[in-house]
């Protein structure tokens, strides 16, 4: 390689994944200008996507033992596999970000937004930073991601033709082959043309949900590669899909989507990320940040009836905006659109006039405290959200209040000695202050423990008490 030194992306993730990598690519694009981008991943993914993706070189994991050979200008490691930290430790590099594990066969998390999205597993229920976001906010300025704004969705006048991508990488995360087939007739009956889309995985699914719909229908199932399906797509007026990464190219190739948000999945993380967008979302406690599920059988699947997705679709395909789309009846689901906050971030806005819960005012909170602890605002936004949740959420507030002095019993005495009074502390700690105490005890262990370490959780609860005062 000649000329600036290169960038390199490792993203050994799903499609999803690497489709929520392109807005990264634009950025660092912008960002560092002549610094040749290489992106190592699965061919079976990259290949079919090429056509839509960012202007980068993608290098198929087989080969990316050559990378060594080379110098970096930054390696950003967005995998969790142990083969992309083993790599992201062995390429020479004037910045790593991400998991990386040396030789002795240690591993670290290099930059603060890639740690904090490793505190999230089991642990998201008040995150509300996207992954797109949270790719590109160690190494693109805040700035940049405040002023970038994405296309809304395409609209096809005079067409009611509807698609419905019937899979998703796991069982949880689709509707059965029922509703989809119950969908099918309730699309029909209100004069709508439903089309099957999937992936060669969804043969099976697509003949079943085909014979048991009471209409004829046209099942695409296995029939379309993936720049196939993006252009079919742009000759539909909407794609009705569950959290999948079909979902993240037709949002990328501007395809308006209405998502069936169910099962281990949070919209707010890996809803679709462009403005205009719709998704539906069970309205129940354990529906707002779900990491897997622990009841005995997927309850949010039960809200979702086919009679309202099928009638709310069809409001949608005639037109109806966001007012009017408020509205309708949707018995056990809530309604959100896709679009930017005042922070210049994705963001979900209710359709609803539901006043905002604690769940709401805490997660706000939530965000714009890690923001300002990482620089990307003023602490007075943080004053702000915490006024909101005193005089809306006295019992949250209350019992994370009550949890501050506890907090600095543990981490006075780990300052002191190395370690936490009870290692149960973590997983016990009450719900509305888990954001924080998941984070320090990620923090901690990711400094191996260290006096310093200690210092700086004990600083983090410092700045939480001063906004608290």
């Amino acid at each position: 390689m000649t000329g600036k030194k290169p960038i390199l992306i490792l993203q050994m993730q799903r499609m999803g994944d690497l489709i929520l990598s392109y807005p990264l690519m634009l950025w660092l694009a912008r960002r560092y200008p002549d610094h040749p981008i290489l992106v190592a991943a699965e061919a079976s993914f990259f290949t079919p996507l090429m056509k839509l993706s960012p202007a980068v070189t993608y290098i198929p994991w087989s080969e990316a033992h050559r990378l060594k050979r080379h110098s970096f200008k930054l390696v950003l490691n967005l995998s969790i596999q142990e083969k992309a930290a083993i790599l992201a430790g062995e390429v020479t590099s004037e910045q790593v970000l991400g998991p990386v594990q040396a030789a002795d066969g240690s591993r670290f998390v290099h930059g603060d937004w890639q740690l904090y999205r490793a505190s999230l597993v089991t642990n998201n229920r008040f995150n509300r930073y996207h992954w797109a976001e949270l790719n590109a906010l160690d190494c693109i300025p805040y700035a940049d991601i405040h002023a970038t704004q994405f296309d809304t969705p395409r609209t096809v006048p005079d067409n009611r033709t509807v698609g419905l991508f019937l899979g998703a990488s796991d069982t949880a995360k689709r509707p059965s082959a029922p509703f989809w087939a119950a969908l099918v007739d309730e699309l029909h009956g209100r004069d709508l043309r439903p089309v099957l889309f999937g992936g060669p995985a969804e043969k099976p699914l697509g003949r079943q949900v085909a014979s048991l719909a009471a209409g004829q229908t046209l099942d695409l199932c296995g029939t379309l590669g993936l720049d196939e399906l993006s252009a079919v797509g742009q000759t539909i007026a909407l794609f009705i899909t569950p959290d999948t990464g079909p979902m993240h190219l037709a949002v990328w190739s501007g395809v308006k989507c209405l998502n069936l948000s169910m099962g281990n999945v949070n919209a707010w993380e890996t809803g679709p990320y462009s403005p205009g967008h719709t998704i539906l979302r069970a309205d129940m406690d354990c529906a707002k940040g779900c990491w897997a599920c622990s009841r005995d059988k997927l309850s949010c699947h039960d809200a979702f009836k086919p009679g309202p997705v099928a009638a709310f679709a069809a409001r949608m395909i005639a037109g109806d905006g966001p007012t009017k789309l408020a509205r309708m009846k949707l018995p056990g689901l809530a309604a959100f659109e896709t679009g930017t906050s005042d922070l210049g971030l994705f963001h979900l806005t209710r359709l609803d006039q539901t006043p905002p819960d604690a769940e709401r005012l805490l997660s706000r909170f939530w965000q714009r405290f890690f923001g300002a602890h990482f620089g990307l605002w003023e602490t007075t936004r943080c004053t702000e959200a915490w006024n909101d949740l005193t005089q809306h959420a006295e019992k949250e507030t209350t019992i994370l209040l009550g949890h501050l002095p506890e907090m600095g019993r543990q981490f006075k005495h780990g300052l002191r000695h190395g370690s936490i009074l009870d290692d149960t502390f973590w997983v016990e700690s009450p719900t509305p202050i888990k954001p924080l105490t998941g984070y320090a005890h990620l923090f901690l262990e990711n400094t191996d423990y260290s006096r310093s370490g200690w210092s700086m959780a004990l600083t983090l609860l410092e700045k939480l008490i001063a906004l608290c005062q």
